[in-house]
């Protein structure tokens, strides 16, 4: 299970790469268009705020809670037991699985609704912005699954990550 979660992880981060890569050569090839032909590509701000930083931030949540990147305040939490340690973590990870188990659930609805009334930002065109909300129930998906990983490995191992 640890090995399809952490593969699963790592697609979504692959496309949260690919997403990045689109975003940079977007915005180069509308600075270039600018700098050299005085022109512009129509929407490329919605397109970078609505669109790439969202899925690129949200993607990327699980994988990097399956490396324990995570901004963690463990300073007292190092200067107890062993034991102390793992029920510690122990507690996290439930309190993480209910916690983002609640934003998968939410951000789901969400964007089942925004999906069902075609979701559009205010601009000079028709932008669409339901497709984007997709992207906070696979990342809260993919960190649930890496808690829940995490939390079996931590039980194997008999000791907090």
């Amino acid at each position: 299970m640890h090995a399809l979660i952490r593969w699963t992880n790592r697609a979504v981060m692959a496309l949260a790469c690919l997403f990045m890569l689109l975003m940079m050569a977007h915005i180069t090839i509308d600075v270039a268009l600018r700098y050299f032909f005085n022109g512009r590509l129509i929407g490329t701000l919605e397109i970078v705020s609505y669109y790439y930083m969202v899925i690129i931030v949200f993607l990327s949540l699980g994988y990097v809670e399956l490396r324990n990147d995570h901004i963690r305040v463990d300073l007292f939490a190092q200067m107890m037991p062993q034991s102390v340690q793992v029920a510690l973590y122990f507690l996290a990870c439930v309190l993480g699985l209910v916690f983002f188990g609640l934003l998968f659930w939410q951000s789901a609805q969400d964007a089942i609704n925004a999906t069902g009334r075609a979701e559009e930002a205010m601009s000079n065109f028709t932008f669409y912005i339901w497709p984007a909300r997709w992207a906070l129930p696979v990342g809260f998906g993919g960190i649930w699954l890496a808690v829940l990983s995490n939390l079996m490995k931590s039980v194997t191992l008999r000791r907090a990550l």
